[in-house]
């Protein structure tokens, strides 16, 4: 993919975080809407903006594991 539409998508994912902000929903559903949409968002700037899409798989896991566990984290501290 072209940076130009990761970039295009990263904004349209940040803008519905945004609307879900604003709809009262579920709070539990809430939570995990905004940080699966956060893992996504992390993702995509972990694989093309920094680079690590055609690295070893080792160093993309490294990365992606530490955005799993800290968007984990950031859930249990809402949930508590």
């Amino acid at each position: 993919m072209k940076l130009k539409t990761i970039w295009i998508f990263l904004i349209f994912l940040t803008t519905l975080t945004f609307i879900l902000g604003k709809i009262e929903l579920s709070p539990y559903f809430f939570i995990a809407l905004i940080l699966l949409t956060t893992f996504i968002k992390g993702q995509l700037v972990i694989d093309f903006f920094m680079g690590l899409k055609d690295v070893s798989l080792k160093y993309r896991l490294i990365v992606s594991l530490w955005l799993f566990i800290v968007i984990i984290l950031i859930g249990l501290a809402f949930l508590i």
